[in-house]
């Protein structure tokens, strides 16, 4: 197992399509199109995310993880994981090899998602705001939560009544989302 940088456009779109569906599952409402288009026109165009894969010796894709910068640009935020397969070990080696390689941090908001990733290799944790718990991996700069820099993002309201007062934009975005979920690739 390997992970790799999906970089081609559309690759990328498919992967991040699949990963919206995947976290967000179907019942989400339009939360899985507001962040896979809040993702490609705010973060990507602006180079603050990566999307990463964890293929197998035949390059199919096992776990999928998006990355966004920190505003110091020194981290980078855990923002979506999933793995493509009932079981999370996929899910649990990418993120450890993230861990182990990137200046990571993750946000757990429950009890279960900490000892998730602990056993990804988080070991450092803070409290941050609203009871959620902060872990930073080895390579991750800061040495307490008040040097962590606030991780880029999108305003999701303001995508939405985007996607919503636009039907035509509304319309490319829900092609573009089907698209990418209908062409994601066997192999990376």
């Amino acid at each position: 197992m390997k992970v790799v940088h999906v970089k081609a456009v559309d690759e990328r779109d498919a992967c991040l399509a699949r990963l919206c569906a995947e976290v967000y599952g179907r019942k989400a409402g339009l939360m899985p199109l507001v962040s896979f288009a809040g993702t490609r026109r705010v973060l990507f165009a602006q180079e603050a995310a990566r999307l990463l894969a964890l293929v197998d010796a035949d390059g199919a894709p096992r776990a999928l993880a998006l990355l966004v910068l920190d505003e110091a640009g020194v981290g980078m935020t855990l923002v979506l994981s999933c793995s493509l397969s009932e079981d999370r070990e996929p899910e649990r080696r990418l993120i450890a090899e993230l861990a182990f390689k990137a200046p990571l941090r993750v946000e757990a908001t429950d009890r279960d998602a900490e000892t998730f990733y602990l056993g990804c290799g988080i070991t450092r944790w803070f409290a941050g705001q609203e009871g959620k718990r902060i872990g930073l991996g080895a390579r991750h700069p800061a040495g307490s939560a008040k040097e962590l820099a606030d991780t880029l993002g999108f305003d999701e309201q303001t995508v939405l009544r985007n996607l919503k007062h636009d039907p035509k934009g509304f319309e490319e975005e829900k092609q573009r989302f089907v698209e990418g979920l209908a062409a994601f690739p066997e192999r990376l």
